[in-house]
């Protein structure tokens, strides 16, 4: 799994440090990971194979030609850069996806489980604060909705 949240600095050549237990979470046919624009927020998305597969799976349910997929395959596959380690550790960031989300020195690298993304340590901040208030005003109303669901099934 990918988890925690890290602060890393680009280096002149866009190349980042992941740390080694992503490196490990993102093990697959190849020594690299897939990154593309994140369609939830405006960061880099990234992960290993299971992430590809999980996307690929979300698009093929949809029939050929359906909207949907179209704007998926487009934003996804279409957006992905497939990026190899070196032997440091590192992955270099196409030019498209820094300039995209104004990465350019210091980054936030965010664990999420299944998947990690990479956005400018300026705007982490401000996305991780509205999370988090979502988060403490969503967790009360998720409880009352559970104890419901309990209580009618009993």
């Amino acid at each position: 799994m990918f988890l925690s949240t890290i602060e890393r600095q680009l280096d002149s050549k866009r190349r980042i440090v992941l740390p080694a237990e992503f490196r490990v979470a993102a093990a697959g046919p190849f020594d690299g990971v897939f990154c593309f624009p994140s369609i939830e927020a405006d960061c880099v998305e990234g992960g290993g194979q299971a992430l590809f597969d999980t996307y690929k799976g979300v698009i093929d349910e949809l029939p050929f030609g359906d909207a949907l997929r179209s704007a998926l395959e487009t934003s996804v596959m279409g957006g992905m850069a497939r990026l190899s380690w070196d032997p440091a550790g590192r992955i270099t960031l196409p030019e498209s996806l820094c300039q995209m989300f104004g990465l350019t020195d210091w980054v936030s690298v965010v664990g999420l489980g299944d998947r990690f993304q990479i956005w400018s340590r300026e705007a982490f901040a401000a996305h991780r604060e509205r999370q988090r208030m979502l988060a403490r005003e969503g967790l009360p109303a998720l409880r009352a909705q559970q104890r419901l669901a309990k209580a009618v099934a009993s």
